[in-house]
């Protein structure tokens, strides 16, 4: 891999004050994101085991509820975490929260009844949140969740608000170069978002917005459509589909997503109604990278690499066995891929030899006023250690 990803620990604190170090090679605030390997993790196992034994008497049962098993995403965290599970030694239980509150809900339940060491939890329903909670902290279980934050649980995952702003600030430009700024004042952009998940998954469609309006700050506010995506690329499709009938044959349209799967679902409802023409998008994720590849319309995706989310997640979870101090949240790097870049750092790929047709600069100064302003806002009381520093 021509990448590497590195961990940020909040600067805002610890949950128990003190600072996270290095444990049997693996420090959470410089881990490389490269699977460590078999004896390192066995090594993990083997120290967790004198702090707190495996509830079986043998060996150390994980869990991970994975947000839906047949997405991208979904698909290449879970490839990730039972990789790792198998090098270290660890059972993995697997189950589907099918993008459902009530889903995670009884799949919380059994892995209670189960007696699993560890949960590993992406789920999407963040009222759901709290009582799945209860009901591994009586049950003594740790959990670290993915993306959604869940109170007492470690948080991995996005930087939310600075991919937002990142693929924001790319589409603006993207535009800029495809349609000239005459035409782009005259297009509607679509912004796919998911009320469901809360607060902290909205810092990153808020965090589009931003970015787009940083680079165009006279866009006309009334060509701005917000949709809910719920996190699909078929009800994306509807929903956008929908929103057609309000944007003017011929008017430039510019799509940003919470998710590839949601900016994908905009797309083909776009193109369905004869408007490729009119086309431009950045996705969020870069986990659809068939789309990516071969879709003009997409210009670029904010990447996350979900495949190396396990090599953090495996051993997040022996660290909290072992009891080793844990960071409240755990954020990952993100980077644009684009056709011209995709070989980098994902070699199954072709780059192809497109000049964007612009410089893309990310506008620091414009993103360092909108962390500030996330600070102190009501919607975001309680979870002010998953606001990023940077």
């Amino acid at each position: 891999m021509a990448y590497k990803m590195v961990v940020l620990i909040l600067a805002l604190g610890l949950v128990s004050g003190a600072a996270a170090g290095e444990w049997q090679g693996f420090d959470p605030a410089g881990f490389d994101g490269l699977m460590l390997k078999p004896e390192q993790l066995q090594g993990m196992v083997a120290e967790a085991r004198q702090h707190r034994p495996p509830k079986n008497g043998e060996r150390y049962v994980f869990a991970f509820a994975n947000l839906q098993r047949d997405m991208a995403f979904g698909i290449k965290v879970e490839e990730g975490i039972k990789a790792n599970a198998q090098a270290a030694g660890v059972e993995l239980l697997v189950a589907d929260n099918r993008l459902d509150g009530p889903t995670a809900l009884a799949n919380a339940e059994s892995f209670v009844r189960r007696g699993v060491d560890f949960v590993i939890e992406f789920q999407t329903d963040v009222n759901f949140g709290p009582t799945i909670m209860q009901k591994f902290a009586k049950a003594g279980i740790g959990v670290v969740a993915i993306d959604i934050p869940m109170p007492g649980a470690t948080f991995f995952g996005a930087n939310n608000p600075r991919s937002g702003f990142m693929g924001g600030a790319y589409l603006a430009q993207a535009a800029l170069a495809r349609f000239g700024a005459g035409q782009v004042g005259q297009g509607y952009l679509v912004v796919g978002e998911l009320p469901q998940s809360g607060a902290i998954p909205a810092m990153r469609t808020e965090g589009q917005l931003a970015g787009f309006l940083a680079v165009l700050p006279e866009f006309p506010r009334d060509h701005l459509i917000r949709i809910d995506t719920k996190n699909t690329l078929q009800y994306s499709f509807q929903q956008m589909r929908n929103a057609l009938g309000r944007i003017p044959a011929g008017a430039p349209l510019m799509l940003l997503a919470i998710n590839d799967q949601s900016v994908t679902g905009m797309l083909r409802a776009a193109q369905q109604a004869g408007r490729q023409a009119d086309l431009i998008a950045v996705g969020n994720g870069a986990d659809e990278l068939e789309t990516l590849a071969g879709e003009p319309a997409l210009a670029a995706s904010v990447a996350y690499f979900p495949e190396r989310y396990g090599n953090y997640l495996i051993p997040i979870g022996l660290m909290a066995l072992a009891g080793k101090t844990l960071p409240p949240a755990v954020l990952v790097e993100h980077l644009m891929v684009t056709r011209a870049n995709i070989c980098q750092y994902y070699p199954g790929f072709a780059c192809r030899d497109e000049a964007p047709g612009f410089a893309y600069a990310f506008p620091q100064e414009a993103f360092g006023r909108h962390l500030a302003g996330l600070k102190g806002k009501p919607d975001l009381a309680g979870y002010e250690t998953l606001i990023p520093g940077r």
